[in-house]
């Protein structure tokens, strides 16, 4: 047997043009959710959650949101609010079970429900890290790249708020965050929750660069912030008055409880849970009893801590059994949810890589519609790396591919394929190779499937280095996508005026 057809295979397929064009802007999840709990178990464990918050209570300290639940018929005393099981039913029964997520570009928005896969990179960092800069606070140009790198690739399906730039002050930090979201691209938005004054003005920078009317605005929801409450039992002023801005908007809330087992939370799977899930219904509560209907997701982010050195920990067996039982919980109360990647790992290493890929899983698996921190998140979410982000965007990708079935017809089946090479053949130059080869497999990001000589010749370089390679080619070739620019500049004077009047404060913690 020659190996000529081999060798003429190869050089034809390297030659050819990539003709695969993979399209990740609405995926949906291809598995069946998994189970930790039995449903009777389920059950309990709402029934637990019900009980913390009729009889345990929660400490609210906006009072504003105290009278919004005490005309619901809650019993308040002090900062604590008491919520009956008929409150938090009501509750649930006007809370939408899907939405539309929408965007400045119409192909981007997607359906926040039950069985869609909306991927964010990291959110909250402070930080930020690259093998050119080092690691150092964010600033308004590694968050502008940042931005940059998440239009880049259409598994990211929303943008972020991080690294958060330390250089711009608190009272204009949103207004330059935002400027950048709709000036460098054009996916979903994201703002934070900072007060009431900071919440006006992005509403209406939002409204204002996309010309959208009343009707408009309340058709789907364009814009989202995250709500973590403060474990155990508590919501701070802030985010209380997010909640209420939020839901009276007709905008979403992403109610988050951030319960860490034997630190914040109790030592166990099912305890952490059950508090995760009263304090997110008292959160959806809220939403609802400000504006029924208003679009709410309940939330899950919660993990255990190193119980040597009390440090968080990610992608734990205990972190995905959460994940899992958080999954079933949502599906109990019938809403979609949102998990969380992430890492403790210092650097886009072994341990990094693991700890994501594992929380990634357990957030599939369970049938998060929204994974959050799904590229980038170092150090706890400490800091924002630019090559984790990369690294983490194979497996996002990956997974991914997951969501479109293989084909199966008789062709797929290749039947006369098989048929055509002998035994101990091989089908590189095969018909049904040749026709498919430059669209058959995925194409790896950062992965180098070179043989050892060929890797070693070509400077022995690690995944992370060829992520630097990445990341900095992708911000120098990097275009705003159509339509950005008309709308920065329909926006431009309205900030402008924002800025001169010095913005607005964020409103303090209680």
């Amino acid at each position: 047997m020659t190996d000529a057809p081999v060798r003429r295979g190869r050089a034809a397929r390297q030659s050819a043009p990539t003709a695969r064009q993979a399209d990740y802007r609405r995926l949906a999840n291809p598995f069946r959710p998994q189970e930790v709990f039995s449903a009777d178990a389920v059950a309990a464990l709402h029934s637990s959650a019900l009980d913390v918050l009729e009889n345990l209570g929660l400490s609210i300290l906006l009072p504003e949101a105290r009278e919004v639940l005490a005309r619901a018929g809650a019993r308040v005393d002090e900062d604590m609010v008491f919520i009956g099981r008929d409150i938090v039913a009501e509750a649930l029964r006007t809370a939408p079970g899907a939405m539309r997520m929408r965007a400045p570009n119409p192909a981007r928005e997607v359906d926040y429900a039950p069985g869609s896969l909306i991927f964010t990179a990291a959110g909250g960092c402070p930080n930020v890290f690259d093998h050119e800069r080092g690691r150092h606070p964010g600033s308004e140009e590694t968050f502008r790249d940042a931005v940059k790198l998440v239009q880049s690739f259409d598994v990211l399906h929303k943008m972020p708020v991080a690294p958060e730039p330390q250089d711009v002050p608190l009272h204009l930090r949103h207004l330059v965050t935002l400027q950048a979201q709709l000036e460098l691209g054009d996916k979903p938005l994201t703002v934070y929750a900072r007060g009431r004054a900071q919440l006006r003005q992005c509403f209406d920078v939002i409204r204002e660069a996309l010309d959208l009317s009343d009707t408009d605005w309340t058709d789907g929801f364009w814009v989202s912030t995250v709500i973590n409450s403060n474990s155990p039992r508590r919501l701070d002023g802030p985010m209380a008055q997010g909640i209420l801005d939020f839901a009276r908007e007709g905008q979403m809330t992403i109610i988050t409880p951030f319960c860490l087992a034997g630190a914040m939370a109790p030592v166990t799977v099912a305890g952490a849970l059950v508090l995760q899930h009263a304090e997110a219904l008292a959160g959806i509560t809220l939403a609802q009893m400000a504006r029924p209907g208003a679009p709410v997701s309940y939330g899950g982010f919660s993990s255990n801590v190193d119980m040597k050195s009390g440090s968080p920990a990610f992608g734990t067996p205990e972190h995905m059994k959460m994940q899992l039982g958080a999954g079933q919980l949502a599906r109990h109360i019938g809403l979609p949810w949102r998990s969380a990647a992430g890492s403790a790992s210092n650097a886009a290493d072994a341990q990094g890589a693991h700890e994501n890929i594992m929380g990634l899983w357990g957030a599939v698996m369970g049938g998060a519609t929204l994974v959050i921190h799904a590229a980038g998140w170092l150090e706890g979410g400490l800091t924002f790396g630019f090559e984790k982000m990369i690294t983490d965007l194979e497996a996002l990708q990956t997974v991914a591919e997951l969501c479109t079935r293989p084909e199966e017809d008789e062709a797929a089946r290749a039947y006369e394929a098989i048929a055509g090479v002998p035994p101990g053949g091989h089908f590189f130059a095969s018909p049904h190779t040749m026709e498919r080869f430059d669209k058959a497999f995925y194409a790896p990001l950062v992965a180098d499937l070179s043989n050892h000589g060929n890797w070693i010749q070509a400077g022995a370089q690690t995944a992370e280095t060829r992520a630097t390679a990445i990341w900095q080619r992708v911000l120098a070739e990097f275009k705003p996508p159509a339509g950005a620019e008309e709308r920065a500049a329909r926006v431009a004077p309205l900030i402008a005026r924002l800025t001169a009047a010095r913005g607005a404060a964020p409103m303090t913690e209680s």
